[in-house]
């Protein structure tokens, strides 16, 4: 007999101001339950053969929300799959998008009154969360890669990180992305509590079988460093063989390098609280 999704625990965890409730799905995918608010993001929720281990859940179990995350197209990202299924589980959810995707996920069976898109520096206000968009430096396949998408999608942004605010706590998830210019800077001065980076990396041997990479271990420990992240989570290492990250490296890398980074490993599908330390 299967026990209580993901969601149901969220639910039982207590979150009071400037706290959240958080949950990691594998992967970049999130659970977070901040104020009156449940928000999904870049949950990958379909069977594929790449995948080293099934979700644990189906589209249906996505139950309560309110917002429903996705920081760019990869398949990892946007489950269009199991996008029909989310929104039936949660009939009140909003997803949010970068605006070049909109139709992508119309496409996929989301009423488009349920689609807000996002170019950075937007905001949207939904259900007391506050989400700003933010560039994320990206490609869907290596001959766009490594950009913001803006040749493909008539001039606009077509990856996205976001930052979720609730009560005083600031929450960025960066979904896939390398540094780029003036990136810390933008996040020192947002004052972000909680930076969910990948760290999966890239190399010339996993680009030539066409996988765009990210942020690598010791890349994400000096982004959390420079940017004065109240606490480093890292994702997007998990999913897919040949295209692993190391947590491991990670701290190793805060603790010889980088010192001074709280550093946060959770494990899969258990929910933890985070709290905002800064005056706002």
């Amino acid at each position: 007999m299967a026990g209580p999704s993901p969601f149901e625990l969220l639910r039982e965890v207590p979150v009071g101001p400037g706290r959240a409730a958080i949950s990691w799905l594998g992967q970049a995918g999130f659970a977070l339950r901040a104020g009156r608010a449940t928000a999904l993001l870049d949950a990958f929720l379909a069977s594929h053969e790449a995948r080293l281990y099934e979700p644990s859940f189906p589209p249906s179990a996505a139950t309560g929300l309110d917002v429903v995350l996705c920081t760019h197209e990869h398949i990892d990202h946007f489950d269009g799959e199991s996008a029909p299924g989310i929104a039936a589980a949660s009939p009140s959810a909003v997803f949010v998008v970068p605006t070049p995707i909109v139709d992508m996920v119309t496409e996929a069976g989301i009423s488009g009154d349920r689609v807000v898109g996002l170019q950075p520096g937007e905001t949207a206000e939904i259900a007391g969360l506050t989400i700003r968009a933010v560039p994320a430096k990206h490609g869907i396949t290596m001959e766009d890669a490594y950009g913001f998408g803006e040749e493909l999608s008539g001039g606009l942004v077509r990856f996205l990180g976001y930052v979720v605010e609730s009560e005083g706590l600031r929450l960025y998830h960066a979904g896939d992305t390398i540094h780029y210019e003036g990136m810390e800077t933008e996040l020192r001065e947002l004052a972000i509590d909680v930076a969910i980076l990948p760290i999966n990396g890239r190399d010339p041997e996993r680009e030539r079988r066409g996988i765009v990479g990210n942020l690598t271990e010791r890349e994400a420990a000096w982004l959390a460093k420079e940017m004065e992240a109240g606490m480093l989570i890292p994702m997007h290492y998990d999913m897919f063989r040949g295209n692993r990250g190391y947590p491991e490296l990670l701290v190793q890398s805060v603790q010889m390098d980088y010192p001074g980074v709280p550093v946060f490993v959770p494990p899969r599908e258990t929910p933890f609280i985070c709290a905002s330390a800064r005056p706002r």
